[in-house]
């Protein structure tokens, strides 16, 4: 993996570019001078635990021959007042839109989130990570 960082404007407006030229804008709080044009680093990290486990459940669901309707995860992360402020906990609601037993669900959540995720295998054990799910109709 090569990625490349550089910042496009004065305080922190910054382009992260992968090997494909595929971009993502990145910026600081607007409280030490951030101008709300970018993701900021925390976010991005959050996101890329729920996207990560979501692949990982979609392959899973494919293999059993599950083709999903609508999908979506709402996060919720709380960060310790600290410096540095990393996360203590981190929940990734999930939402489908499909018929599956919830047995099949929670099992493949579980085995997405705590076995296969990557991002999750990276972070911090003192991290708590859950999650909640909700089948629509």
């Amino acid at each position: 993996m090569h990625l490349n960082l550089r910042r496009l404007e004065s305080l922190f407006v910054m382009e992260l570019k992968n090997e494909q030229g595929i971009t993502c804008l990145i910026d600081a709080n607007e409280t030490i001078g951030g101008q709300n044009k970018g993701f900021r680093p925390m976010e991005l990290l959050a996101g890329s635990l729920a996207a990560c486990a979501s692949i990982d459940v979609i392959q899973i669901l494919r293999k059993k021959r599950i083709l999903l309707g609508c999908y979506e995860v709402h996060i919720e992360a709380k960060r310790k007042e600290s410096v540095p402020a990393p996360f203590e906990h981190i929940t990734l609601h999930f939402i489908f839109c499909n018929v599956i037993s919830e047995e099949q669900l929670k099992a493949t959540i579980e085995l997405a989130l705590y076995k296969y995720c990557s991002v999750n295998a990276s972070l911090s054990d003192e991290i708590k990570i859950d999650y909640t799910y909700k089948i629509e109709e």
